[in-house]
């Protein structure tokens, strides 16, 4: 099944995600990019209005367009692939902002499923900072976890929290979390 092979990396802005991805690739992982960042760039490079300053409802549907096509992608790939959010995160993303949850998005985590083990990265106050791309602040950093955190429980998913570590140590980490499997 696809949804074996398909391990998604979440949690808050600034907590480490994209390194670990980084570290994955750097050792033969195929990983898959995270869609707001890639939504972000693309809309600030036509300023465009599917910014999460100017329409979050927008913004979520670009990212559900996104992860819905990297998913798709994946299934023409082999071996585990890992994964800079999924479609559960836009969820996480439309209740962070107050927006109601459309019941297409619901039907899209029912029907495109991932590993059930999904790593989320705490909150780290050490390692968080902003950027043109990441404007949000510590606080909402900290409530984006939360809020990544009980819509993957809701989805009946396994949360398995990252350690503060090194990147290695979190590349290592995942490894003995997934077993063999992560090779396969």
């Amino acid at each position: 099944m696809d949804a074996e092979r398909f391990v998604v990396i979440t949690g808050g802005p600034g907590s480490g995600k994209t390194t670990l991805l980084e570290a994955l690739a750097a050792q033969d992982f195929k990983t898959l990019p995270e869609a707001g960042r890639g939504v972000i760039r693309a809309q600030q490079a036509i300023d465009g209005p599917a910014l999460p300053w100017r329409n979050p409802a927008l913004f979520a549907e670009l990212m559900l367009s996104w992860e819905m096509r990297s998913y798709a992608a994946a299934r023409n790939m082999p071996g585990a692939l890992f994964f800079d959010r999924g479609i559960p995160d836009t969820i996480g993303y439309l209740r962070l902002t107050g927006l109601p949850v459309p019941d297409h998005i619901m039907r899209a985590t029912e029907t495109m499923r991932y590993n059930r083990r999904v790593f989320i990265a705490p909150f780290w106050p050490e390692i968080f900072g902003q950027d043109a791309e990441r404007r949000q602040t510590a606080d909402e950093a900290r409530r984006t976890f939360d809020a990544m955190e009980t819509i993957y429980d809701e989805l009946g998913y396994e949360l398995v929290p990252l350690p503060f570590t090194s990147v290695t140590g979190r590349v290592k980490f995942v490894m003995e979390t997934l077993g063999p499997a992560c090779r396969a």
